[in-house]
């Protein structure tokens, strides 16, 4: 993932070290192991590569800022936390040269859900000419699902939108709608699917791992 990271951000970044966004939490944390997407981070870090890794808060249960920065720091990766508002504003700098995430589910036609936020980090990022990428093992394309628009969506409790450490954010009463998880159309993942067989395009990821 990282090797194909590197050939393809070329355009963008030339020969230099990368500047990777990375949205939630998708390392030892999460996986228990070297990690998905914060994975091809320490990659391109170990070898030289990376330049800063970027990562959201992740709000609204701050995923982000709380395990992944810790994360970062604690493997002494040069580090940056952005609000997750912040998006668009940092791709429009040129400091970012790919976008890597991971996924909960992968579905037959390429789409993939994910922590909620990723939609619209796609989004910017294809608006800014900037590879992205979604880093998942295989166990989690699910040839069941023909589209995203087949994944349940759960719905989170207010509190975690209105209070954070029992401090109150928002007025007692307002309504608020949390989903947890985002659909993330294949279209918008330019850059591949990073699997541990390979990276694949996302239109073709179950014809690839089915051949």
């Amino acid at each position: 993932g990282a090797d194909h990271m590197v050939a393809n951000c070329r355009a963008v970044a030339g020969d230099g070290k990368l500047g990777v966004l990375t949205h939630c939490n998708t390392g030892s944390l999460a996986t228990a192991g070297y990690g998905t997407a914060l994975g091809v981070v320490r990659r391109l870090h170990e070898s030289g590569r990376l330049e800063r890794a970027y990562c959201t808060e992740t709000r609204p249960y701050n995923q982000g800022s709380r395990l992944t920065a810790y994360e970062l720091l604690h493997d002494r990766i040069p580090a940056t936390l952005v609000c997750d508002s912040m998006v668009a504003a940092l791709l429009a700098t040129g400091r970012v040269h790919a976008v890597v995430v991971g996924a909960d589910r992968v579905t037959a036609n390429g789409d993939t859900a994910n922590k909620i936020g990723t939609y619209q980090l796609a989004i910017c990022a294809k608006h800014h000419g900037v590879p992205f990428y979604v880093a998942s093992p295989t166990t989690t394309v699910d040839a069941s699902l023909p589209t995203g628009q087949e994944i349940p969506i759960e719905e989170r409790p207010p509190r975690e939108m209105t209070s954070i450490q029992g401090v109150e954010l928002a007025p007692k009463g307002i309504e608020c709608w949390n989903p947890a998880f985002d659909v993330t159309p294949a279209e918008l993942i330019t850059g591949g699917i990073i699997t541990e067989k390979g990276v694949f395009p996302a239109s073709r990821v179950l014809d690839s791992l089915s051949s």
